[in-house]
Parts: C-alpha cells; structure tokens; sequence
C-alpha cells in the first residue's frame, strides 16, 4: 500500500484516514484516480477540495453508502451510474446484523480488510466482476456470525465465488487463540480474504484460463478427494520434511490448498513492496560482504514482469523486518522460508497474473 498526501495542506496520508489531521477536511478515496482526495461538501454531494493556490476540480462525488456506518471511506461518481456502493461494497451480498454493536464493530474491521483486498486487485489488473452483471461467477462477499445458542459455527471459505468470512476471525482473541491451537504460524483477516479469494482466481485463472496442466505439473492433480485429503490433514498434520516444497503446512493439504497459500503469500509480497517502495526502503547490512541481504525496493510491483526482481528485493526485506521485530521482543513478522520450489509456484502465479493484466 503506498502512501498518499492531502493536495491542500500536504499531510502525509494512509488508505484508512477519513479526516486530514492537519487541516481537518474529509478524506475519500477515489479508486478511479487512485488517490486519496481532502473533500468539502457541497450540497448533498461533495467536491474536491481546490488545493493550495489551484483551482476546485469542477468533479462531484458522494460517499459509499457504508461511510454512513464508519465502514468505508472510498466515493462513487455523483452522477449515479455506479449506484449507492462504492467499487469495493459492491462485492457485499451479506453483512450481520447491525443493530448489534459487537458485530457492527466486527465487520468494520472486515472492511478495512476487504478494500486492501479489492486495492490489491486492482491494481494487479485482474477481473472483479460484481454481482447483477453478465459474468457467470461474479465475486460475492457474505459476513456471517454465528447462530446464538447453536453449536454450528460459520467456516470461512469459498464456493463457486462466493467468499464467506466468519465474524469470529475479526475478535483479536479468538483469532489469536485459534492460530495457536491450529499451530499455524500466521493468522489474519486479510491473510484469510488473500487465500479465500485465491481460490476464487484459481477458478477464473486456471480452470477457465487454460492453465490446468502446467498447474497439474506444479501443484499437484486436483480431483484428487478434498475431503479425504482434509480429513487425513486433521488427523496426521502435515508430512516430513513439507518445508522443502510448501509455504505453510496446510499448504500440503490439497493442491487447491497449496494454490491458495501460495496466492495469498505472493499478494502478501506484492502489497508489502509496494509498501516499501513508497518508503523508499533500502536495506544494506555493513556485514553482507555478498550483497545477500541488501537491496532498494525502486520500482513499481504493479508493473514488473520478472517474478526474479520481486523476490530479490523480497527476501533482504523479509530478514530486516524480522531482525526489527525481534529487536521489539516480537515474534517474526515474517515466519516463512521461500525454497526453490515455492519460488517456482510463486513464479506460475506471477505468470498468470501478468497474462491477466495484458
């Protein structure tokens, strides 16, 4: 995620701001223009603000409807040809009930998730169809809570694009609880809507995008018995030895399993460099008489065609930001290992995305 600047005042802005500190304007942002723009009202719709010297921009906007709830700060066009939700809403089919003060906090902090997300998505150029339109699978959110007093729990997952995530994962506690009883080295709301939406992809991607062999080649044959393979995961954990060739260990679950983490691990990747490009990052340890663990994050990952180029800056940046959290007695931020094989597949995903944007 980069970093964005108030035109009238030049305070330095993040994704989630929804007032400008300095000069105290409303923040939107616009995903047409990719920026984050300090906006005053005019009338019923509001205008960007003129900045410092310049002209107003004769343009009106509204906010999503969702900003009324404190749960999204992206605009829609005045003019109403985008309806009342903003390009990132408009994947919503089910939210839970809000009168609920729990569960209306809950899905605020889904929300911030989700518009990295759809960010993240834009700007790999992929489709995003949304429901009400012609494409046969369009992308479809549904926030659900569990039943009081029922011992059914809702299961975060995706099925014929439509992605499910369970209010539970937004409570820090459970979150945290379920990640160390599960034994899983990294946990969160949008880890979890990188890998539900991977298998989304994987549909769009590879089973419609004529990838399937070279996918077989890598991952791993697919019609092979998911829930035979779930049930053995539950009961004998990963094999021996996973390091070698998987991400995660629930990476070795099932190929579709194995793609959806190592999709989820390479949005993980891009978001993080273009982070860091916006930072102007450099990473160049006096000890790295090699060049190991240095490099400068100068370039645009939206834009790089080399899977090689991501990962060379990748890994130096991995090792500082782990050294710095351990420098905060904090756990690794970043507990993977990227073998040779994992670059491979990180590598087949980049390809497809690439073609995708093309």
């Amino acid at each position: 995620m980069k970093l964005f600047q108030c035109q009238c005042c030049g305070q330095v802005l993040h994704f989630e701001n929804t007032t400008c500190l300095r000069c105290g304007r409303s923040l939107g942002y616009l995903p047409g223009d990719d920026r984050m723009a300090a906006v005053e009202p005019d009338g019923p719709q509001w205008q960007v603000a003129a900045p410092d010297g310049g002209p107003a921009e004769d343009s009106r906007w509204r906010f999503c409807r969702n900003w009324e709830l404190s749960a999204c700060n992206w605009m829609v066009p005045a003019d109403g040809h985008e309806g009342e939700f903003c390009a990132a809403c408009r994947h919503n089919r089910t939210v839970p009930d809000l009168s609920d003060p729990v569960a209306h906090a809950r899905w605020q902090k889904i929300e911030v998730a989700k518009r990295r997300l759809i960010y993240t998505l834009r700007h790999m150029g992929l489709p995003l169809p949304v429901p009400g339109g012609d494409h046969p699978e369009p992308l479809v959110f549904d926030f659900l809570a569990d039943m009081p007093g029922s011992a059914e729990r809702v299961l975060t997952g995706h099925a014929d694009g439509v992605v499910t995530i369970s209010l539970t994962e937004a409570d820090d506690a459970t979150r945290e609880k379920m990640r160390s009883d599960m034994g899983e080295a990294y946990r969160t709301l949008l880890g979890h809507f990188r890998h539900e939406v991977g298998h989304y992809y994987w549909d769009l991607l590879v089973r419609d995008g004529g990838a399937l062999q070279d996918f077989r080649a890598m991952f791993g044959d697919e019609t092979a018995d998911y829930g035979a393979a779930l049930q053995r995961h539950y009961e004998l954990g990963a094999p021996p030895g996973w390091e070698a060739n998987h991400v995660s260990a629930y990476a070795t679950m099932h190929p579709w399993e194995d793609w959806a983490e190592t999709w989820a691990h390479y949005l993980h990747m891009m978001d993080t460099l273009e982070t860091a490009a916006s930072l102007g990052m450099k990473v160049h340890p006096e000890v790295d008489d090699d060049g190991e663990l240095t490099a400068a994050v100068d370039f645009n990952p939206w834009t790089t065609r080399r899977v090689e180029r991501l990962l060379s800056a990748w890994l130096p940046l991995t090792v500082a930001l782990n050294a710095m959290n351990r420098s905060m007695g904090q756990q690794d931020l970043y507990p993977f290992a990227l073998p040779d094989p994992v670059r491979a597949k990180l590598g087949f995903v980049h390809g497809l995305v690439v073609a995708a944007r093309r």
